[in-house]
């Protein structure tokens, strides 16, 4: 007989485990499934170990301008072996404290790639066994995976995506990376400050097109100053792997050669065709839909994170998951403001943003106003020698508040959560004191810059 049991999660990363915890709290009986590793791809391939080969990285530039500072380091070269030992080391030790939690909080680990066969029931396989169980709420927490160009399909090898290039033990002499969004560029810093020469391929007119124009015009300019060669406005075509390194074609028939080859196109939801038309799932493009309880078009079903394809962010998948535990353990919750979940990119210099961009504004026709600061004038700044960079204030005139900003600078993702409060409490803004000397009072400038208070 199929074991039972109140709240079955399938996907074991930020937004799966966050529900799963969240359901055994409220004393619900509770199974979390994954395929590969307890964290997902967010603690395995993606948001950790890419940080921890960003700090690394960032400690080898900072050691290269010391002389700057007044420090003289006469050698600063990387070990990728220790660099790589490092990384596997906390990504091991968040593993097991993610495990040691839901063990104490009670929650059953089945190991397996789940399929959910009909409403409330889901069959398990690990390695050729087979295993069912039945749940009375599921949650699908499935997450997302890396797109593939049909031209030039992931090897591993050669054609890599993300989660090999987290993963390479030898710093590669070359490496051309497709796709100069996020991922992209993030890694794109980490190996050209290793001493690889990297090519970064983007089909868009800028860097990180999800962003204003002039976001990706900074980036672009500080990308070059670390070696990078920048192509915008160019599509990959074709690869040869027969010679070595491999050579990439252009759609304008320009050929470039790199040892890796590295797709960083987007991620889409990891749900199969199959899973969608055996339940009749309603989807949104290749995402699941759902609505503002996270609730699906089938009863019971609840999908959260890359899944539902709302923000492809980790902290985006907890709120979600927040909201999905308490509705299917009998609560009746919905989801709050989108825009008001930041978002940010590990750059050197990091970008981060909250609410509607310029370029959105526009698109809406909405009349604004802008306020700007930049770090070049701020003490701490100065201090740090981190001065590239500015804030760009967005203001909603008609309502007179704050509905985005903007943020590119050394630690901008730390400041863009001061950001966010700026922007949901705006009734006592005037009131907020900001330390002195800080890279934060960057930002009161910008926003006193917007109103016009300077």
């Amino acid at each position: 007989m199929a074991e039972k049991f109140d709240i079955a999660v399938i996907g074991s990363g930020p937004g799966g485990y966050e529900a799963a915890i969240k359901c055994a709290q409220k004393n619900a009986s509770v199974a979390i499934i994954e395929k590969e590793a307890i964290g997902g791809t967010c603690l395995n391939w993606g948001c950790i170990p890419s940080k921890a080969l960003l700090a690394s990285a960032h400690t080898l530039l900072m050691a290269k301008n010391a002389a700057t500072m007044g420090i003289g380091i006469e050698t600063a070269t990387p070990d990728s072996q220790k660099i790589q030992e490092r990384k596997n080391a906390i990504v091991a030790r968040f593993a097991n404290g993610m495990t040691a939690q839901l063990q104490k909080n009670k929650v059953k680990i089945i190991q397996g790639a789940a399929s959910i066969t009909a409403p409330g029931q889901i069959e398990i396989e690990n390695d050729g066994i087979q295993t069912k169980i039945k749940a009375d709420k599921i949650i699908l927490a499935s997450g997302s995976e890396p797109i593939e160009i049909p031209t030039m399909p992931f090897d591993g090898k050669t054609v890599i995506s993300s989660k090999e290039a987290l993963s390479l033990p030898e710093i590669p002499k070359s490496m051309i990376i497709v796709g100069g969004g996020a991922i992209g560029c993030e890694l794109a810093c980490v190996y050209a400050v290793m001493g690889t020469k990297v090519t970064i391929i983007e089909a868009l007119t800028q860097l990180i097109p999800t962003e204003d124009r002039w976001v990706g015009q900074i980036i672009e300019s500080e990308l070059k100053k670390l070696g990078i060669r920048i192509l915008v406005n160019q599509k990959a075509a074709s690869i040869d792997k027969t010679v070595n390194p491999a050579k990439v074609t252009l759609a304008n028939g320009q050929a470039i050669e790199a040892e890796k080859i590295m797709v960083a196109i987007g991620r889409r939801p990891a749900i199969s065709k199959e899973t969608i038309e055996k339940l009749d799932l309603k989807t949104n493009g290749k995402a699941i839909a759902v609505n503002e309880k996270m609730e699906t078009n089938i009863p019971c079903l609840y999908a959260i994170g890359d899944v539902v394809g709302t923000t492809y962010l980790a902290h985006g998948a907890f709120a979600e998951a927040r909201i999905a535990a308490e509705n299917a353990t009998g609560g009746d919750k919905k989801m709050g403001d989108y825009s008001l979940i930041p978002r940010a990119v590990y750059t050197f210099p990091e970008i981060a943003s909250v609410g509607k961009s310029q370029n959105a504004c526009e698109e809406e026709g909405l009349k604004i106003a802008i306020g700007k600061a930049f770090f070049k004038t701020n003490g701490k700044s100065n201090a740090n020698n981190q001065t590239t960079g500015q804030v760009r204030v967005i203001i909603d005139k008609s309502a007179g508040k704050i509905i985005g900003i903007t943020i590119v600078a050394d630690q901008a993702a730390e400041l863009i959560a001061t950001a966010t409060v700026l922007i949901a409490n705006q009734e006592n803004m005037s009131e907020i004191i900001f330390q002195h000397p800080t890279v934060s009072e960057t930002l009161a400038e910008a926003v006193q810059n917007a109103y016009n208070l300077q």
